[in-house]
């Protein structure tokens, strides 16, 4: 049964997922990629559709793991290890593949993510401001009140902006900035839960006495080091003394920041992308991915990985031409 890659597509963007999509814009036959074929790469490198071989289709997953990773599309050439050269373009990334059938083919690799996933707690003029100012950038926001008693669970408010008075409702997930913006009603209840969940970002709107205080709290109910450690306080760029709204964009300021710190790799902590363990086909030089990897070969104790029969049966043939060529 064909693969409707498309409405796969639309059926992670409405649940908030993120996700790849590959298109093959350029071939040389023989290869079994056809121009416009699709494939979509979740998160977790599983992939749906076609565009290549056995070859093709692991460099495809791998440089798509990449591209979610840096949050940026990429355009492959995927060839043999003797062409790469001649095909060396600005911004092309240079797969070399060991396909017999001697095929090259050219990807757009494209991720797709979800809008960031703002969770405010609190019903403070904060609170109310800074969840209105990350509607208003398009960024799927929730405002948090446990403690409200008017109806507050219907989903009303101005548009783009969820309010619940349950914190589970929020979905909150490891791509998510979580605000804790009570002033001081229950700081201590809602900043604990938000350490609970695996939020990229937890920032507490206090002063820094205050913010310390509520710290001194926790450790002494137990919470552990570490988490306290993720907390940000006070949230947001310190400018000083600001109304409401203005604390609110400085809090913003603070996420975007920190935002594009991680996807420069410049900073610990926010949206994480899972860990590849990868090795190099000591035959052609290809990347390869360990957990998925079909062919392998052990010798003097260590294990090698290849991307093809043709690479292990070489390889097999005369290990002592190899060996030390694989990661």
């Amino acid at each position: 049964m064909r693969v409707d890659v498309l409405k796969l597509a639309r059926e992670l963007s409405e649940r908030g997922e993120a996700y790849v999509l590959a298109t093959v814009v350029w071939r040389r036959a023989p290869t079994s990629g056809q121009l416009g074929s699709r494939a979509l790469i979740t998160s977790d490198g599983r992939i749906s559709g076609w565009v290549g071989g056995a070859c093709a289709e692991p460099a495809v997953v791998a440089q798509a793991e990449l591209a979610l990773a840096e949050g940026a599309p990429r355009l492959l050439f995927l060839g043999t290890p003797e062409e790469l050269a001649e095909h060396h373009r600005k911004s092309v990334v240079l797969v070399p593949i060991a396909c017999q059938s001697e095929g090259a083919l050219e990807v757009y690799v494209e991720p797709v993510l979800p809008p960031p996933h703002l969770v405010v707690i609190g019903r403070s003029p904060t609170a109310e401001a800074l969840a209105g100012l990350g509607s208003a950038l398009g960024w799927k926001a929730v405002l948090v009140d446990a403690e409200r008693e008017d109806d507050f669970e219907d989903g009303s408010g101005e548009e783009g902006l969820e309010r619940t008075r349950d914190l589970d409702a929020a979905g909150i997930g490891e791509r998510s900035f979580v605000v804790v913006a009570t002033q001081g009603h229950y700081d201590e209840e809602a900043l604990e839960r938000a350490l609970a969940t695996p939020a990229a970002y937890v920032g507490l709107i206090a002063s820094h006495k205050r913010a310390e205080a509520v710290k001194d709290f926790l450790r002494d109910r137990g919470v552990p080091e570490e988490q306290l450690q993720r907390v940000r306080a006070p949230a947001g760029l310190d400018l000083g003394s600001l109304p409401a709204e203005e604390i609110g964009v400085a809090v913003l300021a603070e996420i975007v920041q920190i935002k594009a710190l991680v996807k420069r790799g410049e900073a610990a902590g926010g949206p994480r992308a899972s860990v590849v363990h990868e090795a190099v086909d000591p035959v052609c030089g290809m990347t390869v991915k360990v957990s998925t990897a079909r062919y392998r070969s052990v010798h003097d104790g260590r294990t090698y990985y290849f991307c093809s029969a043709g690479c292990l049966g070489k390889f097999e043939g005369e290990p002592p031409a190899y060996v030390g060529a694989g990661a």
